[in-house]
């Protein structure tokens, strides 16, 4: 480290805001926008791969082939082990991206990408349908950890929210991108359009940069220049910005170690990252989302792939919505929104249930896709619907996009491959027990007690929010990195740290 590192710590009190203000007036964003956009395709083809089982299980149940044909149980297989294959990616992914780095993790993950797929189009039998999702899941599930941490490095301050909520914006989008898709194409053909998106990302990133992070952490000060002019434009103070990263103290030249999680910048940021995980799958979004085709049914939406598309599209607009205010709302004041929309929706979803339920008596009628209700109660179809659309709101404006985002803005340099990996992990475990143990929860709890019982977790994601979640909104990452440290001297960075 040269003199002008020091710099930053002569800086005198208040100086700091005044150069980050005049730092950023100077900053150019277009090329941020490219590399946020390469990185982005990765959650886009992570959501065709979300979507495609919907129609594609359709297609397979009335498939020519009989080698083909899914009965229910493999049916059930096929949907859910993307998500075994996912938490396995969160485990490679945490271990890849602190070795070869963020940018060649996102290139690499296109490989199984295309693969998985390619398995599926030449499936002869079931075992290659179900070795595709794997594999398809693999690279969702790296992906899903990579890309947050890539925008995060390369973003500032003042867009890292509304650039890191474009990830479960892509996701969604490629949900209702198969959905439509899978209504107008066979399943082969099907397969053959989800694997567009991982081959735009390998090719679009190849003309992008490492994260400067990431490079500087690994000493490379001519590169992580070169990436800070890419990303800021010609006019912005490169070597100012590299000066006050350099002089943050996170770069490390050991790796991360158990007794490192002793320390409160490593054990509190994780413990806050994987609960957020937890609470985003306890939300019972899985079971919601099971209940769409059933629910419009019972509403006269006969045409269930649409109630799908509208589902997705709901899903979207409220995503988008929250990007557009993430960086002007606030992280934890969507996240409590979130939980409490969530919280009265699933509440009156337990009411929907009850009601039917006790109008069901003996009579005869619909027949839901787990045998919830033997009778709708038609009248109240309006009410299933209201619950539905405020709760895929509530989901898609907080507990959506924001912990994906948050998992990525708190977590310190040596310790965000390992720590993230985990969390995602966390997430894909939990979701395959929840939807896993569901049916085993309509019949212990009844339906509508398994909703209220989603319902307490989402209140719980509320208490939660409020007494442990930190507000990230406008803060540069060793601001956030510093505000988990126990000792009030080690609260202090330096002035002027940006990023």
């Amino acid at each position: 480290m040269d003199g002008d590192d020091f710099q930053p710590l002569l800086d005198p009190p208040g100086s700091s805001e005044l150069q980050h203000s005049r730092y950023l007036s100077k900053v150019w964003n277009r090329n941020l926008y490219l590399a946020t956009f390469g990185a982005v395709l990765g959650p886009l083809s992570f959501g065709f791969v979300l979507g495609f089982s919907s129609p594609a299980i359709s297609d397979l149940k009335n498939s020519e082939d009989p080698r083909l044909i899914l009965d229910k149980e493999s049916a059930s297989w096929f949907g859910s082990i993307v998500t075994i294959g996912a938490a396995f990616g969160g485990i490679l992914g945490g271990w890849i991206v602190d070795r070869i780095g963020r940018k060649f993790s996102l290139m690499l993950c296109a490989l199984p990408f295309v693969l998985g797929f390619t398995l599926i189009i030449s499936a002869q039998n079931i075992w290659m349908l179900l070795g595709g999702r794997v594999l398809s899941g693999l690279a969702s599930g790296v992906t899903s950890l990579v890309v947050p941490v890539y925008i995060s490095e390369t973003s500032h301050s003042k867009v890292r929210g509304a650039l890191g909520s474009c990830v479960q914006l892509m996701v969604v989008t490629g949900i209702v991108g198969a959905y439509i898709a899978g209504m107008m194409v066979s399943w082969r053909w099907l397969a053959v359009v989800c694997s567009i998106p991982p081959i735009l990302m390998l090719m679009s990133m190849c003309f992008m940069p490492e994260t400067p992070r990431y490079l500087i952490n690994q000493e490379r000060r001519a590169e992580a220049i070169a990436a800070l002019r890419f990303l800021r434009g010609p006019d912005a103070d490169h070597e100012w910005e590299y000066r006050q990263i350099r002089a943050s103290g996170e770069q490390q030249e050991d790796g991360l170690k158990m007794a490192d999680f002793w320390e409160p910048s490593i054990y509190k940021p994780f413990l806050i990252g994987v609960l957020l995980m937890v609470f985003q799958q306890a939300t019972g979004i899985n079971a919601i989302m099971f209940y769409a085709d059933m629910i419009f049914e019972e509403a006269n939406f006969k045409n269930s792939s649409l109630a799908s598309v509208i589902v997705g599209l709901v899903q979207v607009a409220f995503t988008a919505i929250a990007a557009l205010i993430m960086d002007k709302a606030g992280r934890k004041v969507l996240l409590l929104l979130s939980g409490v929309i969530m919280a009265v929706s699933t509440t009156l979803f337990g009411v929907y249930f009850r009601i039917s339920m006790a109008h069901m008596n003996n009579s005869s009628g619909l027949m839901s896709p787990v045998g919830i209700v033997d009778s709708p109660a038609d009248g109240l179809a309006w009410l299933a619907l209201l619950s539905m659309g405020l709760f895929i709101a509530g989901f898609a404006i907080g507990w959506g996009p924001i912990p994906w985002l948050l998992m990525s803005e708190i977590f310190p340099l040596r310790a965000r491959g390992v720590a993230s990996g985990l969390c995602v992990v966390t997430n894909w475990g939990c979701a395959f027990l929840v939807t896993k143990v569901f049916h085993e929860l309509l019949d212990l709890l009844t339906p509508y007690g398994t909703f209220w019982l989603f319902a307490a977790f989402c209140g719980l994601n509320v208490l939660f929010t409020a007494l442990c979640v930190p507000e990230t909104k406008g803060r540069t990452l060793e601001q956030i990195q510093a505000s988990f440290q126990q000792s009030p001297d080690r609260r202090r960075f330096p002035a002027g740290s940006i990023q």
